[in-house]
């Protein structure tokens, strides 16, 4: 990381630190140019905001609905049991935005105390603005978090882990075939001085880390995504498994089977807007590929379950008859707001299809609760 010249204010922004980067070492990879928009110290995304929620640039599922998180309380609950109810768990979540997802799941967790009483709470963190958020939304939960900066901070022991909307922000690489040749896509700048998408050097199929099946799927200037960010996260996830018992839940916004095709977008106060646009005030982030996640995961030794549609898991876990006891004594406001957020999981047009999720599990495990499995 550059060091600043003048502060976080005055002349040096990332901007300027993205360009004094590209003039001295070359355009960036488009991982490198994600991970400097979302993680650098001073002007990184996800380092100096909290961008949840109607004033922010996105609302995510435990936002919108309370459900969401009691539901995958009770999910965890059982995996407990299924683990063979040991007396300290980590239960623990990867990017936990403001806490609600966790708090919802504590609370839902109270209606079977044995658990409740042997989790111990993780929270995978490195914004210091949202840890706060977290802190302050898990006050009243009876728990006191742990915060860690990386899955390998992780303490030994059975895991409960749960990643919603966290692949996505995961950097990715990606290339582009022209007249039979792979290129590296990357960022660097134009005549004038500004960002713009570049071809870079040439790199061999198999090193792309793209299967055989999907470049022969390409046609000339196809662009192919590879994410090795999350298979280095898959395979984390299985160096711990051969020695404590783990499962792990991933929600996200996806396709159950690899392909070419771009899917980099940048989300600024609820919209699209461009990628290249004031980097660093725009959440960066690619569609999870869950075919090859599943592939990742079954190659390193986990068990894969799914991927299933956000719609199919939720009603399948009972999200049904979780709104109607809700709504049962609500007033007309009340019930109206309930179940709207209730539809907007689940509708086929809203969230209920494009979002996927698949359960990773240790080989010794028995199958996690997953509808339809």
């Amino acid at each position: 990381m550059l060091a600043a010249s003048s502060g976080p204010h005055g002349n040096d922004t990332l901007l300027a630190r993205l360009k004094h980067r590209i003039k001295a070492d070359g355009p960036l990879t488009i991982a490198d140019y994600m991970d400097a928009c979302l993680s650098d110290p001073d002007f990184g995304y996800y380092t100096t905001r909290d961008p949840f929620g109607v004033s922010g640039d996105f609302t995510t599922a435990p936002e919108i609905s309370q459900i969401f998180g009691e539901l995958i309380g009770l999910w965890a609950a059982v995996v407990w049991q299924q683990m063979g109810s040991p007396d300290d768990i980590a239960l623990v979540e990867l990017g936990p935005g403001r806490g609600t997802l966790m708090a919802d799941a504590l609370r839902a967790a109270r209606t079977v105390p044995e658990f409740r009483n042997a989790c111990s709470v993780h929270l995978v963190e490195t914004s210091p603005v949202l840890r706060r958020a977290q802190a302050e939304r898990l006050a009243d939960s009876g728990t006191e978090p742990n915060w860690h900066r990386a899955l390998r901070d992780l303490p030994a022991g059975p895991a409960i882990l749960i990643a919603n909307e966290f692949l996505d922000a995961l950097p990715v690489r990606q290339f582009v075939l022209r007249q039979g040749k792979w290129f590296e896509r990357c960022v660097g700048l134009s005549e004038q001085d500004a960002l713009e998408f570049q071809t870079g050097p040439e790199v061999s199929g198999s090193r792309t880390g793209v299967s055989e099946d999907v470049r022969a799927c390409a046609i000339e200037g196809s662009i192919v995504e590879c994410r090795p960010y999350a298979r280095r996260f898959v395979e984390q996830l299985a160096e711990r498994a051969p020695e404590f018992p783990l499962t792990a839940l991933i929600i996200d916004y996806g396709h159950e089977a690899s392909a070419p095709g771009e899917t980099l977008q940048a989300v600024r106060a609820h919209d699209f807007t461009d990628v290249l646009e004031r980097p660093g005030q725009a959440d960066l982030t690619a569609h999870v590929d869950f075919g090859d996640l599943r592939e990742t995961a079954e190659h390193d030794g986990l068990h894969a379950h799914g991927p299933l549609t956000q719609r199919d898991f939720l009603l399948g876990l009972g999200l049904k008859e979780r709104c109607e006891k809700l709504i049962a004594n609500a007033d007309a406001t009340t019930r109206e707001y309930i179940a709207s957020g209730t539809r907007r999981l689940v509708d086929p047009d809203q969230m209920g299809q494009l979002f996927k999720v698949i359960a990773l599990s240790s080989s010794q495990q028995p199958p996690p609760p997953f509808p339809g499995q």
